[in-house]
């Protein structure tokens, strides 16, 4: 019989999948109360084809996974919230966030109207772990897909979101929905992300959307052309030593790259990449720090054999340098 120690054990788990009885991905990871919870979406097997409009992606509804610290086994808590108990959406709840105030705990998620539409909508619980309570509509003002939700230190609670293609974000470039909406021409500025402050209450935007600068190091808007650098999808924000680090998706070079800047807001300058592409055609992760280490919660689809909709949620120590730049992870080699 072998004995693992606490290092072994915690070593054996780094980029294994958390969970496999079900298919989870897009982790947004918090601490809350010293344990780690991951809000994923929930995948659902079945056989129709893949497409650029995202169609494969048919989750019905989130469940919440914890772990009491790195390494520990990973326990589902169950269904926190279903689609047919969100009585503004039609179709597919996609990747989440999470964020605790004032004493309640706010779920953030997408989803198409009744009209097809993606808007973001609320549901709020009083456990980390759910169930939730959808509000009865949608968020005024709110499009597009991938919300992540981050406060600062002031107590403000801002939420980043947008998606292309299959998230519509290129169709809101007037800030309105335009069925005809297209991205960019290779030589215009890419389309950004989006920022909005959260009302005290959590219960709307107080102001905002606004798009997020994203510049490379001369100071210039990325272009539409720069698919290795420019912003696709799934943002995520954190801090770390008071610069704020603001990261995301490629999509089509499937990247997860970041940018720094000194304000929630932006604008922010172009870094370099976390990590390079997985075994899937998405790419999506959360960064948190736990035992004064950081970590990179993220997806692929290795278990699934490299079916798209069929993905699972994993983790892997990430590393700074001394200027605060980001070691680029490989993730299919071996860690450190």
């Amino acid at each position: 019989m072998i004995v693992q120690t606490g290092k072994e054990k915690e070593m054996s788990r780094e980029r294994e999948p958390l969970v496999t009885h079900i298919y989870t991905a897009d982790p947004s990871a918090h601490v809350y109360d010293g344990k780690i919870y991951i809000y994923p979406s929930h995948d659902i097997p079945h056989d129709g084809e893949d497409n650029d409009n995202g169609d494969e992606y048919q989750m019905q509804d989130y469940h919440v996974l914890t772990m009491d610290h790195i390494g520990a086994e990973c326990v589902d808590h169950g269904e926190a919230l279903h689609i047919k108990d969100v009585p503004w959406a039609g179709d597919q709840l996609w990747a989440p966030d999470a964020v605790y105030k004032d004493g309640k705990y706010y779920l953030v998620f997408p989803a198409r109207d009744k009209e097809g539409n993606f808007r973001l909508g609320i549901a709020v619980g009083d456990d980390p772990a759910g169930p939730f309570t959808a509000q009865p509509d949608y968020i005024e003002g709110s499009y597009s897909i991938d919300p992540a939700a981050f406060m600062d230190d002031d107590g403000k609670v801002y939420i980043y979101f947008g998606g292309l293609w299959g998230g519509q974000l290129e169709k809101y470039q007037s800030g309105v929905f335009d069925p005809e909406g297209k991205e960019p021409g290779p030589d215009e500025p890419a389309v950004l992300p989006r920022c909005a402050l959260m009302s005290g209450d959590m219960t709307g935007f107080e102001s905002g959307p606004v798009e997020v600068e994203i510049r490379d190091e001369n100071g210039e808007l990325l272009l539409a052309s720069d698919e290795e650098r420019r912003y696709f999808e799934a943002p995520w924000m954190h801090k770390y030593k008071g610069k704020y680090y603001l990261s995301y998706s490629t999509g089509t070079t499937h990247y997860i790259v970041y940018a720094t800047g000194e304000r929630p807001t932006g604008p922010f300058t172009y870094r370099g990449r976390i990590m390079e592409p997985v075994i899937g055609w998405t790419t999506h992760h959360s960064i948190i720090e736990f035992g004064g280490k950081w970590y990179l919660f993220y997806h692929d689809c290795e278990y699934s054999g490299g079916i798209n909709h069929r993905r699972t949620v994993k983790y892997t120590e990430l590393h700074y340098n001394e200027d605060g730049s980001i070691q680029t992870i490989s993730p299919y080699e071996k860690s450190k």
